[in-house]
């Protein structure tokens, strides 16, 4: 509850002194609508074709209509959060986390299965996928234990016993669902908060270590992870099958060359990569802008992160900052593993290219993410809160 006070403390002091609060860090808002804007123009060229196949050539925007809608349910989610104080999230960290975890098991039981994997729930129609909501959960109670733990992170109790039961809490039902991916990217994210908020490196290596353990005996287990470690490795040895998608990719992206083809122009997203308009949209985009416009792309969720990571570092406590880190870390650790498996530096690992692969659960929650860090850019000139923990 001191926690919580000290919150409370800096938004009364703002208020006595008679000033307002600035508005929103103007750059930051700029790159992430262009990021948005770009990822429907990109979502929409590499969509077309597998939308025109999946309604007898009638409807050639099916899968753009549906990201537009949720991009605009996540528009009014980023203005509504860019206006709630920090405050009102870290009160409701525990919560959220308990209500994660139930959404999570509930998949078990009642989830439906989409492309041969079961991590989705109806409800009155709306589909979505409670990983989403459990990476934000996530990321908001690590914040939460940070500010809490202070310099006691970097105890072995507090920086690897606190973090870690928090994090298997939900990293056990997502290993139940058999979502590696979301393990995989909820356990970089939580090591990056971790070091953040003061755990030892030594500790942070022995845990690196236990997951590539963790993630070698479930590949082992797992034929279709195994597979895709094949298919990494030698994709010339199965091009009709495993390696399929991979061979695929790499020769929409070779085809592009500096200039790409142009835009709309792609000839892979005529059925012949999957998931084109998903996981593997980036392929479509260095076919169709070539170098240079993969380029400016990387260089544009470049921009947006970094500048995020500035919004972060200006934070007026400790909270805040750790939380604006947290979900720009998210963006960024997704990012990455997007672009190195479309470019065959990692095995798939089914991770969607924020902003732009089809996703209405991930682009609406990922817009949501971004208006809490524009609240906390609302701070960025104020004076940090002197706090005994740091």
């Amino acid at each position: 509850m001191a926690s919580e006070r000290s919150l409370r403390a800096n938004e009364d002091r703002i208020r006595r002194s008679g000033r307002r609060s600035e508005g929103v860090d103007q750059p930051f808002l700029f790159l992430v609508i262009l990021l948005l804007v770009v990822g429907l123009a990109v979502l929409y060229s590499a969509s077309y074709a597998q939308s025109e196949y999946d309604t007898g050539y009638e409807i050639s925007t099916k899968y753009l209509q549906k990201q537009a809608v949720c991009a605009a349910i996540g528009l009014a989610a980023m203005y509504g959060f860019s206006r709630l104080p920090a405050a009102f999230w870290y009160r409701l960290a525990w919560p959220l986390y308990g209500v994660s975890i139930l959404l999570l098991l509930s998949v078990l039981a009642v989830g439906e299965e989409v492309n041969g994997a079961k991590r989705w729930i109806n409800l009155a129609g709306i589909q979505f996928q409670p990983s989403e909501v459990a990476k934000f959960t996530m990321i908001l109670l690590f914040a939460r234990l940070t500010k809490g733990f202070g310099g006691k992170a970097r105890d072995f109790r507090y920086g690897v016993l606190g973090f870690g039961m928090a994090l298997l809490g939900i990293l056990i039902p997502l290993a139940l669902e058999k979502h590696l991916s979301a393990i995989m990217l909820m356990g970089m994210v939580a090591v990056v908060m971790m070091f953040v908020a003061g755990t030892k490196v030594k500790w942070l290596l022995a845990g690196a270590g236990a997951a590539v353990v963790f993630v070698v005996i479930y590949i082992s287990f797992m034929g279709y992870a195994g597979d895709r470690v094949t298919a990494w490795l030698h994709p010339e040895q199965d091009p009709g099958d495993t390696g399929y998608q991979i061979l695929q990719s790499l020769y929409a992206i070779g085809s592009g060359g500096l200039f790409g083809l142009g835009y709309g122009k792609s000839r892979q997203k005529y059925l012949y990569l999957p998931f084109q308009y998903n996981d593997y949209i980036f392929a479509i985009c260095c076919e169709e802008l070539g170098l240079v416009g993969a380029a400016a792309i990387v260089a544009l969720f470049s921009a947006t992160i970094l500048r995020g990571y500035w919004i972060a570092l200006r934070a007026p406590d400790r909270f805040s900052t750790v939380f604006a880190a947290g979900l720009i870390t998210l963006i960024a650790v997704q990012t990455i593993l997007n672009l190195c498996v479309v470019t065959n530096l990692l095995p798939s690992t089914g991770i969607a290219l924020p902003f732009f692969s089809y996703g209405g659960t991930a682009l609406a929650v990922n817009l949501g993410e971004m208006g809490i860090v524009l609240s906390i850019s609302r701070h960025r000139n104020q004076r940090k809160i002197q706090e005994g923990s740091l």
